[in-house]
């Protein structure tokens, strides 16, 4: 490390990560985290999911808090807690004659504040209440890595095997049913998928903010390139830089590492979004110049 100091733009990238543990777990378990929520966000974005998605994101909260509370694992809780989520949109969409959006949202705002008011029932877990919902570099272990580099390899494994059919689901469910496939475990495997994203993800972005992590970098892609095995490289790629930039924003501003990594991840949609704009404008002057 001779040579490089905080002062330099190198130092300024590398400082950080060279002098902090707890940044370092962070960056494992952030990169490894972006992976996954890169890829499953891509199919999310592509299927219009996105509301479901974000259901399921804060869904998680009363299992965490319960998890907490009786002291076992806290991914368990999270996994348990979108598990019920899923069961409870599918009964109450069926049985109560709902459309699913109504069922998520009232399932969505159930389960958050339900979680809230475990939490906050004790005054010894308010500390806690701001950890799950918004994350805590600070509480990144061994064991939050271990579980997002599973995650990781689990989503990259199933993507690559359920490519065709996650793409035949997103554009043509019917066709994919003619053609074989099974629409109804195809989009299962992909609840599993988002829902082992959060898990992996909420220790350092919290639940609330996970899923800009997972939609955003996903978003910004459909901007940018247009071929599906393009959109899903190019949104793990965002991801990551989403996840490096608000952890350095975080260190060297003071700010909450969770909420900086989210900003990012919008930030670099509006940035493709601007992108998209300008290429558009220029071809079109091409266009017409060439008429």
């Amino acid at each position: 490390m001779s040579g490089i100091t905080a002062a330099t733009p190198v130092g300024w990238v590398v400082t950080p990560f060279a002098e902090s543990l707890t940044m370092q777990r962070a960056l494992a378990v952030g990169t490894l985290a972006a992976v996954a929520c890169g890829l499953v966000g891509t199919w999310v974005v592509l299927r219009s999911m996105a509301f479901l998605g974000d259901a399921l994101a804060h869904g998680v909260v009363p299992g965490i808090a319960i998890a907490s509370v009786l002291g076992f694992d806290l991914a368990l809780g999270a996994a348990l807690s979108a598990a019920v989520m899923i069961g409870g949109i599918t009964v109450v969409s069926r049985r109560a004659r709902l459309a699913e959006d109504t069922a998520i949202g009232l399932l969505f705002v159930g389960m958050l504040s339900l979680g809230v008011l475990i939490v906050s029932s004790s005054s010894s877990f308010a500390g806690d209440l701001t950890s799950f919902l918004f994350g805590g570099i600070t509480s990144v272990d061994g064991g939050d890595i271990v579980l997002a580099a599973v995650v990781a390899v689990v989503t990259v494994v199933a993507v690559v095997l359920g490519y065709r059919a996650f793409l035949a689901l997103t554009f043509n469910a019917r066709t994919a049913q003619l053609l074989g496939m099974r629409p109804g475990l195809t989009h299962a495997a992909l609840m599993v998928l988002v829902t082992a994203a959060v898990v992996a993800s909420f220790t350092t972005v919290g639940s609330l903010l996970v899923f800009a992590l997972i939609t955003a970098p996903a978003a910004a892609s459909v901007q940018l390139v247009h071929r599906v095995p393009w959109v899903l490289v190019t949104s793990v790629v965002l991801a990551e830089v989403a996840v490096v930039a608000g952890l350095l924003l975080s260190w060297h501003a003071h700010l909450a590492a969770g909420a900086a990594m989210a900003t990012c991840a919008v930030g670099l949609f509006v940035l493709a979004l601007v992108v998209s704009e300008v290429r558009r404008a220029v071809g079109g002057r091409r266009a017409a110049a060439a008429r």
